[in-house]
């Protein structure tokens, strides 16, 4: 069975708003990487939509720098299952629904996912949290106080305790956090 591990970037005042971060090769290459080594992709709609409007075409773009490119292209050839209880039709390439309830959903995704499946998307990992469903966390701190914006697992029942696997430091001062979700 495969590990759920949540994914974003994220600002020191907890804001995702995907405007605010330093984005350079190192944070590209940093996120490829990381889908590289899952199995699959998991989105939200929202997540999904702001995807599908924007990475098909840098993955066509022959001058699209050099990381941009690349995270666009393996985004693309990688798996894409998608919540959604708005759409059903998704023609991006590697795109699947999910189905049915969504424990038993995910629960079966983990299941046949060895490699594991990374989820990006904010509101839906609020609901994967509350289930209980999310292994890991890869959270990218940027040293940056946006003071507006959307929260990071706004809603959140209770709180979670969480232990520090690693750190990597980037040449921006962004700080990539592994985290995993603590036993007991």
């Amino acid at each position: 069975m495969g590990l759920l591990t949540f994914g974003l970037n994220v600002t020191l005042d907890g804001c995702i708003d995907h405007t605010q971060g330093i984005v350079d090769d190192e944070l590209h290459d940093y996120w490829t990487q990381l889908m590289e080594q899952s199995g699959a992709m998991l989105f939200g709609r929202n997540t999904y939509e702001l995807m599908e409007g924007a990475w098909p075409a840098v993955a066509r773009d022959e001058k699209a720098p050099r990381a941009m490119r690349e995270w666009a292209q393996k985004l693309e050839a990688k798996a894409k299952y998608v919540v959604s209880g708005s759409r059903s039709d998704f023609p991006w390439r590697n795109t699947i629904k999910v189905e049915g309830d969504l424990r038993e959903a995910i629960s079966a995704l983990k299941a046949k996912t060895e490699r594991g499946v990374l989820v990006g998307a904010p509101k839906l990992a609020v609901s994967l949290e509350e289930l209980g469903l999310i292994d890991e966390y890869r959270l990218v701190v940027h040293p940056i106080i946006s003071g507006r914006g959307p929260t990071l697992f706004h809603g959140l029942s209770s709180a979670r305790h969480l232990e520090l696997l690693s750190t990597q430091r980037f040449k921006s001062g962004v700080q990539a956090l592994h985290f995993r979700r603590k036993a007991g």
